[in-house]
């Protein structure tokens, strides 16, 4: 049996895979003013169960909508100790979904996706493609659908972002990626 790891260590690799990964990278150029403006909430979870889950991302979707945009932009729901297995993870997106729904909250709010062992449909498991949405821990990313909105706005080309970035790895191959977090 594997040990869960402790709260500091999810943090800290997730901030590291934030900033030398989404933000040193510019995997998403919108990503680096809400970080350096300190407006993402990190949220570790200690849920076990898909349920228990689904309880803490209601909570979240709740505070991100109510809270000022300036205090939280966005909020990284983290939880290492379950959806493990993308498979599984990638069914529980269909109950986040349905969640934005019942809490009326569709259009208000979105739920993008990030896993280790993320993978696109129609590509093989070690695809560096896969790596633009591998996090180091299943992660929730609660979104406002204002800030994408005025993020597109200002952003030329944002429908290109996703065809740069799998350009992007597959000129750093699986090696580069590597040393991306060896330094």
């Amino acid at each position: 049996m594997t040990s869960t790891p402790q709260e500091d260590d999810v943090l800290a690799a997730t901030k590291t895979w934030l900033e030398k990964a989404v933000i040193g990278l510019n995997l998403c150029p919108f990503a680096k003013s809400v970080h350096v403006k300190d407006q993402i909430r990190y949220v570790v979870s200690e849920a076990s169960t898909p349920q228990e889950l689904l309880e803490e991302l209601v909570q979240e979707l709740q505070l991100l909508a109510e809270i000022d945009i300036n205090e939280v932009e966005t909020t990284l729901l983290i939880h290492p100790r379950v959806l493990q297995d993308f498979d599984d993870y990638n069914a529980f997106l269909d109950i986040a979904d349905e969640a934005l729904t019942q809490l009326d909250l569709d259009g208000v709010l979105q739920v993008a996706s990030f896993h280790p062992d993320y993978q696109f449909e129609g590509t093989e498991a070690d695809d560096i493609s896969n790596y633009t949405n591998r996090s180091p821990f299943p992660t929730l990313h609660l979104i406002r659908e204002e800030s994408i909105d005025r993020a597109v706005a200002a952003y030329p080309d944002a429908e290109s972002i996703y065809e740069r970035n799998i350009e992007l790895l597959q000129h750093m191959g699986h090696d580069g990626w590597k040393k991306l977090f060896s330094a």
